[in-house]
């Protein structure tokens, strides 16, 4: 099986490592990510000017100046358009409910799934004064990656997975198949003369009971059927 990698953290990112030592174990692993940080770029996509791409000595990892769209695009109609998967992440911070539509993360994912591959986005909540364990990541996605590869798929769904806060590699995590959470975002802007500022807290954004939202706020791992 063969295994493009993307994300919208950057291609040195720690998240997008953890994922590698999973899917190594998987299939072929090749690398197309951006070579900045994309975070909140959504699907956003380059066809007016070239895109620069960088490659490793030993061809597995390709480093593109553009957005996480354009690496999935890359990577299947370039550079390994033999994939059987696309997994875009581990991204630092969750992408529930609405969120979905502005991460480049499920962008990534999203676009492959438009270009006919199977697609997972994967995402690690960050729960307040927490710091991320990668290891800890890494362990869990491991135990729920080849379940949710194995599971149907209809032509134009993906997977969006997302990894609850604080998790250690002990910790009995437990994981749920949801729906995406549909309730709006209660943030706002506060007007500094010419400037808005947006003011928003992510952890007391509303939720819906057995939503993807209320499972990885609650400390399961959500896992969501999203569709083009």
């Amino acid at each position: 099986m063969k295994i493009v990698l993307t994300n919208d953290d950057g291609y040195d990112a720690p998240g997008i490592k953890a994922l590698a030592e999973v899917a190594e174990r998987l299939g072929r692993v090749v690398t197309v990510a951006p070579k900045t940080a994309q975070s909140g770029v959504g699907h956003q996509v380059t066809m007016k000017t070239p895109l620069r791409v960088q490659n490793d000595a030993e061809g597995n990892l390709f480093i593109v100046d553009g957005s996480p769209a354009d690496c999935t695009r890359l990577a299947l109609k370039a550079i390994a358009g033999d994939a059987d998967w696309v997994l875009s992440g581990i991204n630092q911070g969750a992408n529930l409910g609405s969120d979905v539509y502005q991460s480049g993360t499920v962008a990534a994912a999203r676009e492959a799934v438009i270009l006919g591959t199977k697609a997972i986005a994967v995402s690690q909540y960050v729960a307040p004064l927490w710091t991320i364990d990668w290891q800890a990541a890494a362990w869990h996605l491991a135990r729920v990656l080849p379940l949710v590869m194995n599971e149907p798929l209809a032509i134009g769904h993906f997977w969006n997975i997302n990894l609850p806060s604080p998790i250690t590699a002990d910790a009995p995590i437990t994981h749920q198949f949801c729906p995406l959470d549909r309730n709006p975002h209660q943030y706002r802007y506060r007007q500094d003369g010419e400037f808005y500022h947006y003011e928003g807290v992510i952890h007391d954004r509303p939720r819906t009971a057995g939503s993807d939202v209320e499972v990885c706020f609650g400390g399961r791992i959500s896992i969501t059927r999203l569709a083009i």
